[in-house]
Parts: C-alpha cells; sequence; structure tokens
C-alpha cells in the first residue's frame, strides 16, 4: 500500500507547559518524502497551532 498512518502532534503546547494534542492522518510515501506539518486545533490552547509528524 502506498499510503500510511501518521501521527501529527502540536509544536506550540510544550513550550507553554500544556497538554500536547495529537491527530491520526495518512500520507502517501511515494509522492510525500518529507514530514507532514498541518494547522490542527489545539483543544488546550484553544487555537489552531502548527502540528508535525512525529511517527510513521
Amino acid at each position: 500500500m502506498a499510503r500510511e498512518i501518521i501521527i501529527l502532534e502540536c509544536t506550540e503546547a510544550r513550550k507553554e507547559k500544556k497538554n500536547p494534542s495529537r491527530y491520526m492522518s495518512t500520507r502517501n510515501k511515494k509522492t510525500k518524502q518529507e514530514k507532514v506539518e498541518k494547522l490542527k486545533y489545539n483543544p488546550s490552547l484553544r487555537r489552531h497551532t502548527l502540528h508535525k509528524e512525529i511517527k510513521g
């Protein structure tokens, strides 16, 4: 299969001593070899923050 499951974690929550939010997503590993970054909602910070891939 070309798609793999990845985990996205908030980058700003740890700096503010709060729980980081995590989301699961997929990516096509044939077309996207670099790590995924998306703007997602963090409920503990109550705003949209940058989430980066931590596992592949």
